[in-house]
């Protein structure tokens, strides 16, 4: 049997087209991966400006806060929580609540209540009153954050 020759190919690396990404774009996270700057501790200011939401304000006050707190997030973390979770302390019959700082909405719950996804996985955090609040992102992390501002990880 004798060696029979096979045309060549040349590879050639790909002339990017209309649209395509340059190769140094930055790659998106995955979800659920939770960038670095999120695991810094929240500032007394911050802690006590979301606690100010439970108490009472007026609807006016409360998207006020509210914007602050958004921006606060979007500047020193890079990313906004769809929500935080709390304990409340209304008293009975409310036990937690929620705040969507997007719609600026607080909402209080009973125990019995069920809590919107995706909420309900940091209620029972909030719950046991070991946190300050509990941040919950669009891509369903959820962080814990301590009186101090000490961010724990999952």
């Amino acid at each position: 049997m004798g060696y029979t020759e096979r045309p060549r190919r040349l590879v050639r690396p790909a002339v990017p087209g209309p649209g395509a990404r340059p190769a140094t774009a930055p790659a998106r996270p995955a979800p659920g991966t939770v960038r670095g700057e999120l695991y810094r501790p929240r500032p007394g200011q911050l802690l006590e400006a979301v606690a100010r939401l439970d108490a009472g304000l007026d609807e006016q006050a409360c998207r006020s806060l509210a914007e602050w707190i958004r921006e606060r997030y979007t500047t020193e973390y890079g990313s906004v929580p769809l929500g935080l979770v709390a304990r409340c302390h209304l008293g009975p019959p409310y036990v937690d609540h929620r705040l969507d700082l997007f719609h600026v909405i607080l909402r209080h719950f009973a125990p019995a209540e069920p809590m919107p996804e995706p909420f309900s996985g940091a209620r029972m955090l909030a719950r046991s009153g070991g946190y300050a609040h509990v941040e919950v992102y669009e891509d369903g992390t959820v962080l814990p954050v301590l009186d101090d501002g000490t961010v724990v990880r999952p």
